[in-house]
């Protein structure tokens, strides 16, 4: 990023946090919705077992509503990790962790990046990003991207601006960020990852809305 871009976003995030002091006393709307607690162990063909978050990760993740689950397909025994993030609000602090902080902080590091548009039933087109990381000799596909309010966003700085824009116009600062990942075979090319990625996620997609309000 050149210095003239990493100005613009920076007086970008400022004039952002400024506007969002400017709304954190209002009384803020709630929105009624499904625990993660309810979300269904089986999607199609895949079924899924709870993956246990470590307190001291739930200390950093905040006060939010998390889905950690690994969904295994049960025609090839292939396995999908799957983890979601909702905070009912943001106003205090709490805010959704990116990916590119808290992959190398559990030693996975991004050796490609990109993003990638995604096409899901019920749904428009949307942008997410693709990451193909490392941790040693392992290797794995991870698709992340920022949800709220039936809007998604593939960019942290998007979401951001989009959070204060909300709590302008709803009232609410509610949002959650969506992570598949899926560790590559032996011989196993980052495509056909992907591929498996998105087999689930197409048949998970729409249990997720009662989940994530719009």
């Amino acid at each position: 990023m050149t210095s003239d871009l990493r100005f613009k976003a920076t007086t970008t995030l400022l004039v952002i946090a400024a506007l969002f002091l400017q709304i954190r006393n209002r009384d803020e709307i709630v929105v009624p919705r499904e625990k993660f607690s309810s979300f269904p162990y089986r999607v199609g063909t895949w079924t899924g077992i709870d993956v246990n978050i470590a307190p001291d990760v739930l200390e950093t993740l905040g006060p939010g509503d998390f889905l950690a689950r690994k969904y295994t397909n049960d025609n090839d025994a292939s396995v999908v990790d799957v983890f979601v993030a909702y905070y009912p609000s943001q106003r205090t602090g709490d805010t959704l962790h990116s990916p590119k902080n808290c992959l190398p902080g559990a030693g996975w590091l991004p050796i490609n990046s990109s993003k990638i548009k995604i096409a899901m039933s019920g749904s428009h087109d949307f942008l997410v990003n693709r990451y193909v990381i490392a941790k040693g000799d392992e290797r794995a596909v991870s698709l992340y991207w920022y949800w709220a309010h039936g809007r998604t966003a593939a960019s942290e700085y998007w979401a951001r601006f989009y959070l204060v824009m909300d709590a302008i116009r709803l009232n609410r600062s509610d949002g959650s960020l969506i992570r598949f990942t899926t560790a590559l075979g032996p011989h196993e090319t980052a495509a056909a990852a992907q591929r498996r990625v998105l087999s689930l996620l197409n048949v998970i997609f729409p249990a997720m809305e009662p989940y994530i309000p719009h």
